[in-house]
């Protein structure tokens, strides 16, 4: 990765990233000292502007900054980190440095989870459940969506919300894991209903 530090006189911005939410937590600076650091130790690591040194987030607070990893921009002068936190990442105690949450949004783990599975098939780990699925075929695929997807009517007539809720996760699992046999992801769904949610759309 060619990093040019010198093209604003040895530091380069670094925008760190929660690796999980999203959000974006702070902005920083790194030198190409602070960017070797960051990379051998996993903790995040800037060159402070105002005291001329290098210091590690959260070296006194304890709320480190563990590194995922780092990409640069494509004008090579622009570093994005994603990172998981140690709590709070603002010195005033805010999760980001403008005030905001960091909350986890639900939705994103169903990508994370369709990595997940995909992961399963190319691997095909002895033991595991989903491995199993991927074994049985796509017809026992089809057959499980169906299933689960007949306990989660059956839950909402005459079930509870938590059972409901249960079956729903069920049902969605199996759909994934059929969708990753066919080699589409939930995102593909999801394309087609931003599409049938935009004027004018029109049934196929």
């Amino acid at each position: 990765m060619n990093i040019d530090f010198q093209k604003c006189n040895g530091l380069v911005p670094a925008i760190v990233q929660d690796a999980d939410t999203r959000q974006v937590l702070m902005l920083g600076y790194m030198n190409e000292e602070a960017y070797q650091k960051t990379l051998e130790t996993g903790l995040v690591t800037f060159w402070s502007r105002s005291r001329q040194c290098l210091w590690t987030k959260g070296e006194t607070s304890g709320n480190y900054l563990r590194l995922v990893d780092i990409k640069n921009d494509c004008d090579g002068d622009t570093l994005l980190v994603r990172v998981h936190p140690d709590g709070p990442t603002c010195h005033k105690g805010t999760d980001t440095c403008w005030g905001e949450e960091n909350d986890s949004n639900p939705l994103l783990f169903l990508s994370q989870l369709s990595d997940f599975i995909e992961q399963r098939h190319r691997e095909m780990p002895e033991g595991s459940y989903t491995t199993s699925l991927f074994r049985d075929g796509l017809n026992r695929m089809a057959q499980k969506v169906g299933e689960e997807a007949l306990e989660l009517v059956i839950e909402a007539v005459n079930g509870t919300n938590e059972r409901l809720v249960y079956e729903g996760s069920d049902m969605l699992y199996h759909l994934i894991v059929l969708l990753t046999e066919k080699g589409l992801r939930i995102e593909d769904l999801a394309r087609e209903l931003m599409e049938r949610h935009q004027p004018g759309w029109k049934k196929h």
